[in-house]
């Protein structure tokens, strides 16, 4: 395994654990009925997380970059393997950032400091269901890039396992071919 690999995986395991920290929030949120206990415990969770300081939201974005420059590094090989494997990669964990940009940055805001006289109660409820929605989501889609990256690694391994079978082949028959010239040549 490369430095490149590394950098993703490393990401990609970390936003996984925070996802996983969330998921005691979310599962109540999305899979039990949700009363007044789950929804003040689900805002209460996300509200401490959006304010978190600086320097975990500047590690935690730093951290997404790293994924992203392992992914591209990963690319530019432009081999077969590369082409598949991290490209489908690279396209889950943009779709992942994406899907966090877009439901994940607004929804989290709209709970943590609702707008006076336009966000109301059901507004917070509603966004914390698409918060918890779109964590499930990035989940799915960051254990797609662990699995594609082990796809990714498996094929190089049954790659090279080929390869050196092969190899054995070519030298068992050259072997074979030289060996039988050369009792054709004392024959003569």
């Amino acid at each position: 395994m490369g430095f490149r690999q590394a950098a993703v995986l490393s990401s990609v395991c970390f936003f996984l654990g925070v996802l996983f920290i969330c998921m005691n929030v979310d599962y109540k949120v999305l899979f039990t009925p949700l009363t007044d206990e789950v929804a003040r415990d689900g805002m209460e969770f996300y509200t401490t997380f959006f304010h978190a300081p600086p320097a975990i939201k500047a590690l935690m974005h730093a951290v997404m970059g790293v994924g992203i420059i392992g992914l591209v590094g990963k690319l530019i090989r432009l081999d077969d393997s590369a082409k598949w494997f991290d490209g489908s990669s690279l396209a889950a964990y943009i779709f992942a950032l994406s899907v966090y940009l877009s439901v994940g940055l607004p929804a989290s805001r709209t709970i943590a400091t609702p707008i006076e006289g336009v966000d109301t109660r059901e507004d917070q409820i509603e966004a914390l269901r698409l918060l918890s929605a779109g964590n499930t989501i990035i989940i799915a889609l960051l254990g797609m890039v662990l699995a594609l990256q082990a796809g990714e690694e498996y094929a190089r391994r049954a790659e090279a396992k080929e390869l050196a079978r092969f190899a054995a082949q070519q030298t068992a028959a050259a072997t074979e071919t030289s060996t039988e010239s050369k009792e054709t040549k004392k024959d003569q």
